[in-house]
């Protein structure tokens, strides 16, 4: 069975988005592939964000060569995700699959980041959840 494409989308690709793409590869790679990115880029993905996923998952975002990228950069994708855009959320030629809502936590508390990635470890095992029921695997 061919693995689902899933997209995890904000404006700049550099934070939220890309936390939920390492977690999905990290926690969820058997079951789905995850891309992440954005309508704007940024030159490197927020600091934060890496230095946290690398201390409490084990996971080093720019050594896996994470980067911010735009929508165009990525493969056509089966499922897409805002991340929840409190702006206008970004068209991506395709409709989007769910909104998570979720705030960016760029330039607040290493505890306002830790809240946001422990919901994007809960939503990303939802949707391997989900993905696997539907597969009857």
């Amino acid at each position: 069975m061919e693995k689902r494409k899933v997209a995890f989308i904000c404006v700049h690709n550099s934070c939220r988005s890309q936390m939920a793409e390492a977690l999905g590869r990290h926690l969820a790679g058997n079951v789905f592939e995850s891309y992440s990115a954005g309508t704007e880029a940024k030159p490197q993905i927020n600091q934060d964000a890496v230095r946290l996923m690398k201390e409490h998952y084990g996971i080093d975002m720019e050594a896996d060569g994470q980067y911010s990228k735009l929508i165009t950069e990525i493969p056509k994708v089966d499922i897409a995700i805002s991340m929840g855009c409190n702006v206008g959320c970004p068209f991506i030629g395709k409709s989007f699959d769910d909104n998570w809502g979720l705030e960016d936590p760029t330039g607040k508390s290493d505890e306002d980041f830790k809240t946001i990635m422990k919901e994007i470890e809960k939503r990303v095992l939802e949707l391997k959840g989900k993905l696997l029921a539907n597969t009857g695997t």
